[in-house]
């Protein structure tokens, strides 16, 4: 997949995903997955105006992740453009525009799902963000449309391909449906249709296995697949999806082992980075996502809910892989409080 002067392979891309895709878990699905594209989590165009040191601590990414794309959102095209300006001097591959985001406290500014609402502006935005870097790809991100009264993902992308995005990604929900419901493929086929392979359409939602981004390819036609969600706490599956696309063949799942030591290592790096006493906060609910289905998922979901050190997550971490070693995990039973009958947390004491 080609988007703009950027080659794209495998054709699977890491969704953008608010306090979820910065650099630890970018790094981990580079290290751990066949991932051609990684994006940040959304970033306020605002906030750069303003030069928010807390916003521009997010510019995290290195070499190791590349290509990376930083994702922007706001309505005003000028302070866009500004933004796009902004993170391609740090360093960014390329811009991908927010106009999915359907959370209250971005689209009542008029950001995110909520341009679909004014494809005048929307088109507007990406004018001005294309101008702005002219060196490196700009794409954007859209849902279907704001509600189903109207489908406005087809037209738009049509226009956003004749102002000069390199790509398009289609997350096929509408913005009032949140995460609720199925997606709707077939919206990704009518994208496709609309731009007429001038430029790629990248098709997201409810693949959540590798079969679904096999499935999703050959019903839309779309050039690539987006993973969100489902890579929470399982990066090999960006890698399970690459090799079956490549040979069809299925790889086995990490096992429990594998998934503490990764664990593990997300963080350490998150701590490098962000500061024991942030980074703890952020991975009470990050850790949690690695652990399903196997004897001690729900004690060491509960246990990471209180961690406060680094230490304490090695502590259960550790408990965890003393207690894997004495069951075998296919007698599992994910939802067995256990570890009982070793020894407490010292964070639950």
């Amino acid at each position: 997949m080609q988007i703009g002067n950027i080659s794209i392979w495998p054709n699977i891309v890491l969704a953008p995903m608010a306090g979820i895709t910065s650099h630890p878990f970018r790094v981990l699905c580079k290290r751990h997955g066949r991932v051609g594209l990684v994006i940040t989590e959304l970033i306020s165009s605002q906030a750069i105006h303003y030069k928010n040191s807390k916003t521009y601590g997010m510019f995290d990414w290195t070499d190791e992740e590349r290509p990376v794309f930083c994702q922007l959102f706001g309505a005003d095209p000028a302070v866009m453009a500004e933004a796009a300006r902004v993170v391609v001097g740090h360093g960014a591959n390329g811009v991908d525009i927010n106009m999915g985001c359907w959370v209250p406290k971005v689209a009542k500014t008029g950001a995110g799902a909520a341009l679909l609402k004014d494809l005048c502006q929307a088109e507007a935005v990406v004018e001005a963000v294309v101008k702005a870097v002219p060196d490196v790809p700009v794409t954007v991100k859209v849902r279907s449309g704001w509600d189903s009264a109207d489908e406005t993902a087809p037209r738009f992308a049509r226009a956003a391909a004749e102002i000069g995005a390199r790509a398009v990604t289609v997350h096929a929900r509408f913005a009032s449906q949140g995460f609720t419901g199925t997606a709707d493929w077939s919206v990704i086929a009518r994208v496709r249709e609309a731009v007429d392979g001038r430029i790629p359409v990248i098709g997201n939602g409810d693949v959540e296995t590798p079969q679904d981004a096999r499935r999703m390819l050959a019903e839309t036609g779309c050039d690539g697949v987006m993973i969100g969600r489902a890579a929470m706490g399982n990066p090999w599956l960006l890698s399970q999806i690459g090799l079956f696309l490549e040979t069809g063949v299925l790889s086995p799942e990490p096992t429990i082992f594998e998934r503490l030591q990764v664990a593990r290592d997300h963080a350490r790096l998150q701590c490098e980075v962000q500061g024991e006493a942030i980074a703890c906060r952020e991975l009470r609910g990050l850790l949690g996502h690695y652990f399903k289905n196997f004897h001690g998922a729900s004690y060491i979901r509960s246990a990471l809910t209180g961690v406060k050190t680094l230490a304490d997550i090695e502590k259960i971490l550790d408990e965890g892989a003393e207690y894997a070693m004495k069951r075998p995990q296919e007698e599992s039973d994910p939802e067995e409080t256990i570890l009982r009958d070793t020894h407490t947390s010292p964070v639950n004491a």
